[in-house]
């Protein structure tokens, strides 16, 4: 190389290491950084419940006697037959009973309605067959057309003016023929009563006769009789549908090939009235008459009849009792795993979901209860959470939490109780691939901050919750999506808190904070600036030290198994947080935290605690490289060199390795160095040179490479082949 090349490669903006071998300032700071781990653990185990309950046996609900009751019986007595309207509409008031007569032709005619006569049985019967006699001398159909009837009375009193129309009363008694000519008679406006009788009537076998000869019986209850010309045509498919139901309910056969009959006739009206748009609220004027005959199938023990009259009901928008009653039944079919497969070919889950979206908690939150209920069942079959996922079940939880979450306060128990259901429905999705990504693209991991702000009270509900976020925050996705959603960190800390000693609960929360403290050194920061973060986390620390020495607090917040678990989850948050600069030094200077994690280690084996143990040496690792910045650390070194010789000790290699790192670093002291040394710590260090872990070798390096700085050591160290390996 000429000399003016050697000038200017001099003089350029990069100037070449001299020395490849050697490295900078920046790197040696860097690689000693890499001793900072993040921990990981295992998730929270939650066992399956052996069977299908509304609440689990944990749940504070458990023994309260206001929560909808899991054991019922329903019968079709139980439902509401005169209540035909639909749900969303509003309950008329009867009308008064006012009999009005209308004469033609005539206004000098006296308008005075004669009174009802008594309300007994025989006048009721005597009246219907009266009725019937009437209509079947006289069909409507030969009426003639309102203006020739107009136009004849007229002619009639012209030629004759001193001739007058019959009075009323012999109008009513039937006095009238020769006055008009012909048979005819005006019915009254009949009252609901009224309506109601003839329909039994006719249901009884009354007028039966009419219907052989021709005619039809209007099937909605609405009292009106006419014949096959002037009814509906879309009923002609309908009727017949309706009367062998009716037969065959009334027969009572539970054989095989009756029930699976009963289960065709129901499919067969379901398609009739879905053919004729009679489907939905305000679209069918007969829904009394179909009510009353699916109702009476509810009798027999038959789930798969029952889910085929549910999907009718809940297609027709029934509501009240009736809505109530149908998701009780719905609910009770879902209760066996063997009846799963009748969801997977029907409308129901569509129906359940659509009222979710329609409904409110303040006007059915018990039918909602059932509903929700039934959904949790079913969410634990991979095959109808498939269905789940094709019917959007994830955009419907998000719209019916956050309707949940505005309920005012005489409703937010129920509301409450429904959520337990939900939550535990989204918590069983939770495991699925197929189902993750739509926590997020629908924001339900923001919506359940929602959900623990507003049911702070609930454990059950933060619970479940905690479930979810523990499941769903080991996914870089879904922690990514929580760890943006506002005051999140600031929220577990104040459920922490309130629910302490709820395990469950708080290993959860726990969980879900080391994953979001694992990767994100943001996340680290922001934990650590929510106020008395520090404090909480130590004081729950505390709490579930459960020293041997003294009586556990009454009463205990957990068991030695539980504590245990809590505690690997806390020092694992610790420790992640560490990892932040500012955060790291903060807390290696606070002595209460470094004597907790030493007092962990006197507490507790390696034999009966790896986790812990293995747990607790990471987080003193991680605190000890601010060893310099810690006064705490720096009073402390000695009796944390004894202590991780207790692990070095061990046959753990987890255990092991996690020492010998924190002895990397306090080996920078004169004293540790001098305690390794006389405690013959160091052959141990050499043999770790044979492994093939490449961690072990480059943890052994650091302090084998700290021992060497004392002239003393070194030819102790060339004795146990040091060197050489």
């Amino acid at each position: 190389m000429g000399s003016t090349e050697r000038k200017y490669e001099l003089c350029g903006p990069f100037l070449p290491r001299r020395h490849p071998s050697l490295k900078t300032s920046a790197e040696i700071v860097g690689e000693a950084r890499r001793i900072l781990r993040a921990q990981s653990t295992q998730r929270p185990h939650t066992p399956r419940d052996a069977h299908r309950q509304l609440f689990a046996r944990s749940s504070v609900r458990a023994d309260h006697g206001s929560r909808p009751s899991s054991t019922f019986s329903l019968h079709a007595t139980n439902f509401d037959i005169g209540d035909s309207r639909p749900s969303s509409g509003a309950r008329l008031s009867p009308l008064e009973h006012k009999t009005k007569i209308q004469f033609l032709g005539n206004d000098d005619i006296s308008k005075s309605s004669p009174k009802p006569p008594a309300d007994s049985l025989e006048t009721r019967r005597s009246l219907v067959r009266t009725r019937a006699r009437l209509l079947r001398a006289t069909p409507l159909t030969t009426l003639p057309p309102l203006a020739a009837q107009t136009d004849a009375s007229q002619e009639r009193s012209h030629q004759d003016p001193t001739k007058k129309l019959p009075s009323a009363q012999a109008f009513v008694s039937g006095d009238h023929k020769e006055a008009f000519g012909a048979p005819y008679f005006c019915a009254p406006r009949r009252s609901q009563t009224e309506s109601r009788l003839s329909q039994s009537s006719v249901d009884a076998g009354i007028g039966s006769d009419e219907v052989r000869a021709g005619q039809r019986t209007d099937l909605g209850g609405s009292g009106k009789n006419n014949t096959s010309s002037g009814a509906d045509p879309r009923w002609d498919t309908i009727a017949p549908l309706l009367q062998q139901l009716k037969a065959a309910a009334a027969a009572g056969d539970s054989c095989e090939a009756s029930l699976d009959h009963l289960c065709d006739l129901c499919v067969a009206l379901h398609d009739a009235l879905e053919e004729a748009a009679m489907l939905g609220p305000h679209r069918c004027k007969r829904r009394s008459s179909i009510l009353r005959t699916l109702f009476q199938l509810i009798d027999l023990n038959c789930p798969r009849l029952h889910m085929h009259v549910a999907e009718l009901c809940l297609a027709l928008h029934v509501g009240g009792t009736n809505l109530l009653n149908i998701c009780k039944l719905i609910f009770q079919v879902s209760r066996s795993e063997a009846n799963d497969v009748l969801f997977q070919n029907n409308s129901v889950l569509d129906s359940l979901l659509e009222l979710l979206l329609r409904e409110d908690a303040t006007t059915c939150g018990e039918a909602l209860f059932y509903g929700a209920g039934t959904l949790k069942f079913l969410s634990g079959n991979a095959a109808v959470v498939h269905l789940l996922m094709e019917k959007n079940f994830i955009s419907t939880a998000h719209n019916f939490i956050r309707k949940l979450c505005r309920v005012d306060e005489p409703h937010v128990t129920i509301a409450g109780h429904i959520l337990v259901q939900l939550t535990a429905t989204l918590r069983n999705l939770a495991d699925h691939t197929e189902a993750r990504p739509f926590f997020v693209s629908h924001s339900l991991m923001s919506d359940l901050c929602l959900v623990l702000q507003r049911y702070h009270q609930d454990q059950d509900v933060c619970t479940n919750v905690s479930r979810i976020y523990s499941k769903l925050s080991s996914y870089a996705e879904c922690c990514l999506a929580l760890a943006q959603t506002p005051d999140c960190y600031q929220l577990f800390l104040e459920h922490l808190s309130k629910h302490h000693q709820k395990p469950d609960l708080v290993v959860r929360l726990l969980f879900t904070l080391g994953n979001l403290t694992a990767k994100n050194n943001e996340a680290r920061q922001q934990l650590f600036r929510c106020e008395a973060s520090v404090d909480a986390l130590l004081r729950l620390y505390d709490d579930y030290q459960l020293r041997e020495e003294e009586p556990p607090p009454t009463p205990p917040p957990a068991s030695r198994r539980e504590a245990e678990d809590v505690l690997v989850k806390l020092v694992r948050v610790l420790a992640n947080m560490c990892i932040h600069e500012d955060v790291g030094a903060a807390l290696a200077s606070n002595t209460t935290c470094v004597q907790l994690l030493m007092e962990t280690l006197e507490l507790r084996s390696v034999e009966e605690s790896e986790e812990l143990t293995v747990n607790v040496a990471a987080a003193i690792n991680n605190l000890t490289f601010y060893r310099k910045e810690s006064a705490v650390l720096r009073r402390s070194q000695m009796a944390i060199a004894r202590l991780m010789l207790k692990l070095v000790l061990s046959s753990n290699m987890a255990a092991m390795l996690e020492a010998t790192r924190v002895y990397g670093n306090l080996s920078q002291s004169k004293d540790v160095r001098d305690f390794i040394m006389l405690n013959k710590v160091h052959r141990f260090v050499v043999t770790l040179l044979d492994s093939k872990n490449p961690d072990v070798c480059f943890s052994a390096c650091g302090v084998l490479t700290n021992l060497a700085l004392d002239p003393s050591n070194r030819a102790s160290l060339f004795l146990e082949g040091a060197a050489t390996k």
